[in-house]
């Protein structure tokens, strides 16, 4: 390919060095230099390629350059760090965890554990809730300081019924200065094993399915 003097190389190519630095997802940086290069080889002698221009264009590769090295980076730390919860998350098989739901598991043997989170104190009643959403028991706790209230259930109803293994609704009140609010319930589930999917890492919990470990609360 020839160019006149005084033409401009980049109208014959179709593009610009700006034009690659918007581009920079679809152009590398042995793309961007070859750019570079064919301009400088291409330039008209009599008008000689701006020192500052340059630079600029310099410093724009560096930014390309820069922002990949950064994305690689990013994508590295990413790959170690899921890693290094998997080897984390592979010790808790066996183990039990607690964390935030409003359904449990009842084991004929073990029963249904949990807790309640309480802000700031008060009394603590826990409601045991079948398929249909009736209550099938209640559990009294009393006064309970700020933290975690654990409780378990032993899987009997109001008159002393034993009920099938299975899931359960669980909910919680506080009541202080006689005023009664709802408050966030815990389930105890038996880590299975743990599995690793595009939303990231979970634990396969017993008879509750899979549950995401960063909502792990406590380990049991």
């Amino acid at each position: 390919m020839t160019t006149a003097v005084g033409s401009n190389p980049y109208s014959d190519l179709g593009l610009s060095l700006k034009t690659a630095d918007k581009k920079a997802e679809s152009l590398g940086q042995a793309d961007f230099l070859k750019l570079m290069t064919t301009q400088l080889q291409n330039q008209d002698p009599l008008k000689p390629l701006e020192s500052n221009e340059f630079l600029g264009q310099i410093a724009q590769f560096s930014t390309v350059s820069g922002i990949q090295g950064l994305q690689d980076s990013f994508t590295s730390l990413s790959s170690s760090l899921t890693s290094s919860q998997s080897l984390q998350a592979s010790g808790l098989v066996g183990h039990g965890v607690l964390y935030p739901s409003k359904t449990g598991y009842l084991d004929g043997e073990a029963g249904l554990s949990g807790g309640v989170d309480v802000p700031s104190g008060g009394q603590v009643a826990v409601e045991i809730v079948d398929a249909s959403g009736a209550v099938v028991r209640r559990l009294d706790y009393g006064a309970q300081p700020a933290g975690t209230s654990y409780f378990n259930w032993d899987g009997k109803d109001a008159g002393g019924n034993t009920l099938p293994s299975g899931s359960y609704g669980i909910r919680a009140t506080i009541t202080r200065n006689g005023a009664s609010e709802s408050a966030t319930t815990l389930a105890a589930g038996l880590v299975q094993s743990v599995s690793l999917g595009s939303n990231g890492l979970s634990l396969n919990l017993a008879g509750l399915g899979a549950v995401p470990f960063g909502n792990v609360r406590q380990i049991i």
